[in-house]
């Protein structure tokens, strides 16, 4: 572990942390869609993982702009939250009750990845990196659109998991 000196520093730290909850996702959202038995929550994980492999895309990017490399850091609360992910999708549960738990772990993440994002975005904006910035709303508005998407899907899929 190096040693922060400044914010500088953290910034890095932060980016690597959301690089390294990227990637797990990446390898996630296919089995959660697999596990979806609503059909526009299998879409909606779907989407999201491209838009996730874009976003693995956009950090290479602003690490190359700092002349670094994204790897060396393992986002623990991604595991934690894909872990729980991972359970749902072993439960022995009606399928809406499923769709409904798979719902709940998915906004977890989303709401772990605006702050995030929400985060490194200010530090870019003090530091500034204005590339950096515009780069990051573009992802932490997309995490927010897919938040409110799950939000939206929630809405019928609970209503079926409650008559289950």
């Amino acid at each position: 572990m190096t040693a922060m000196k400044n914010l500088h520093d953290l910034y890095v730290e932060q980016l690597k942390d959301l690089y390294s909850a990227e990637t797990q996702l990446v390898e996630a959202l296919p089995k959660m869609a697999q596990a979806a038995s609503n059909p526009q929550l299998q879409q909606g994980f779907l989407k999201h993982l491209g838009q996730t492999q874009q976003q693995v895309q956009r950090l290479e990017s602003v690490f190359a702009d700092l002349g670094m490399a994204p790897g060396g850091h393992t986002c623990k609360a991604m595991q934690g939250l894909i872990a729980e992910g991972n359970e749902m999708i072993q439960e022995q549960a009606a399928p809406e009750v499923k769709d409904a738990g798979l719902i709940a772990c998915a906004q977890r993440v989303e709401h772990y990845e605006i702050a995030g994002y929400g985060t490194v975005a200010r530090y870019a904006e003090v530091l500034g990196q204005q590339g950096h910035l515009e780069v990051l709303r573009v992802t932490e508005n997309e995490e927010k659109a897919t938040d409110k998407e799950l939000t939206m899907l929630a809405d019928t899929i609970n209503q079926a998991a409650a008559r289950a």
